[in-house]
């Protein structure tokens, strides 16, 4: 009998989904820890993972485990190679979360542009501020350059375009023609575009290409008082060249929703500063994107369980052929 183990709750539509199916038994584990992982997976043939890690030690507790479906579609914390190794398919939820994000985006650049933090803030300190020469700015006739144009991406350029912005888009993956069709300016000379953007936003997955690559020279190379949107890896940022140029005044503002160490910890240096609005990895974590990521999740699994997984959702398509 199929049975699918949950590393902490999933949306109840996608619960009910599993355990409607044939045969299928279905098991909730929260807290998630060394025990309740050690007890729990022995049984289990599926799991659906939020931020748990899935390692190798993970693994030797799941001798019967036919599919990891991530609740989500990063998935920096799964040990690919591993479940290959296993012939294992790791399933993503790559359509679920897309315009959640890219609205989360959006409400971090316009927090910034109109300093609705610190007005709030202000105003619940009953300090009514009316500056002659606000320090706000409209989005509208700024350039933005989009990093990456995938699913989300692609939902923020769009977003961008509605607002008047100068859209820029850097992708080397995509062809320019297909950037340029979409109505929006391919950037070539990363360099040019750097020093020309207004905000950059960030929405690349985190890889060993990509690891690291928001660094001291990146955020040099960018427009003295631009700012950076990051909804995508925290990995992909040098935190430390990015406080130092938040401190400086190089860089205006920064919106984060994700960082290098999560959950963050009281030294990390972003915290102390009044430029930067945070939050804790919460751009997908809205009711429709819990729903949709949970219910794809559950398709995914009975898709496997049926022998009819659809490559389009696997990372590791290497896996289905040598199943076939």
């Amino acid at each position: 009998m199929p049975h699918v183990v949950c590393l902490r709750s999933v949306h109840e539509e996608a619960l009910e989904k599993l355990r409607s199916a044939p045969g299928v038994t279905v098991e909730v584990l929260d807290p998630v820890n060394a025990e309740t992982i050690a007890a729990a997976m022995p049984k289990a043939e599926a799991v659906i993972v939020r931020a748990t890690r899935i390692d190798r030690d993970f693994l030797k507790h799941a001798p019967n485990l036919r599919i990891v479906a991530r609740h989500g579609v990063g998935y920096d914390a799964v040990d690919v190679p591993a479940l290959t190794e296993r012939g294992i398919p790791l399933t993503v939820t790559p359509d679920a979360n897309a315009v959640s994000v890219a609205e989360h985006a959006m409400m971090l650049m316009l927090n910034i542009a109109r300093g609705t933090a610190q007005y709030d803030a202000k105003l619940r300190a009953l300090t009514w501020i009316t500056p002659p020469v606000p320090h706000t700015f409209d989005l509208a006739g700024s350039t933005v350059m989009v990093m990456g144009f995938g699913r989300i991406g692609g939902r923020v350029a769009r977003l961008c375009a509605a607002f008047g912005m100068n859209v820029l888009v850097r992708d080397p993956y995509v062809p320019q023609n297909t950037i340029k069709g979409a109505g929006f300016t391919p950037v070539k000379d990363l360099q040019a575009a750097l020093a020309e953007a207004d905000i950059v936003t960030i929405h690349l997955p985190s890889s060993a290409e990509t690891r690291g690559m928001i660094n001291g020279e990146f955020i040099a190379g960018m427009k003295r008082g631009a700012v950076l949107i990051n909804t995508a890896r925290g990995t992909l940022v040098e935190e430390k060249a990015l406080a130092g140029a938040l401190t400086s005044g190089h860089l205006a503002a920064a919106g984060l929703d994700v960082f290098w160490e999560e959950p963050v910890t009281a030294d990390n240096p972003l915290l102390r500063l009044p430029n930067v609005v945070l939050t804790p990895h919460s751009a997908a974590a809205t009711e429709q994107s819990f729903r949709r990521m949970g219910l794809s999740c559950a398709d995914s699994i009975l898709a496997c369980f049926g022998n009819r997984l659809d490559e389009d959702v696997v990372i590791n398509k290497e896996v289905l052929r040598g199943n076939a």
